[in-house]
């Protein structure tokens, strides 16, 4: 059996818990409020835009976002439908899948991200310090590994 948390442990979680759904919350609202884009979605489009040729198999792109490949199929499919990206076999071994971001994915995602990082920094980067935000990202990237 797992060793009960402190009281110390217990409300840093829960102030953890409570202030990134909070976060993502009211990122998730504000980005389809402002460009009609689910948080996937624009994620999907920046891992894209940064990928060799914009494009990445179908297994990586799911590992990177963490999602199941169910949920990055059915997140490329409905991707697909609305022209942001395409899906095309691999040019190495022809047996695998990749999404790749069309011309139409890349002006979408280039209209939306002033207006999303905008409420990034509100609701986050405005917030802390450069050394409150050197703590959070050595300690997400270390509990990203576990």
């Amino acid at each position: 059996m797992a060793e009960p948390l402190t009281g110390t442990q217990l409300a840093h979680w829960r102030t953890f818990i409570e202030s990134s759904w909070a976060l993502h919350t009211r990122l998730e609202e504000e980005l389809r409020a402002a460009t009609g884009l689910s948080m996937n979605d624009y994620h999907v489009l920046v891992a894209l835009a940064d990928a060799p040729d914009r494009r990445i198999r179908m297994g990586e792109l799911a590992n990177r976002l963490v999602l199941s490949p169910s949920r990055i199929t059915y997140q490329i499919s409905s991707m697909v439908k609305r022209g942001l990206v395409s899906k095309e076999s691999c040019p190495e071994d022809g047996r695998g899948q990749e999404a790749v971001l069309t011309e139409e994915g890349l002006a979408t995602l280039r209209a939306a991200a002033p207006s999303h990082l905008e409420t990034v920094r509100e609701s986050f980067i405005d917030h802390l310090d450069d050394e409150e935000l050197a703590v959070i990202g050595h300690v997400f990237a270390k509990i990203r590994k576990v």
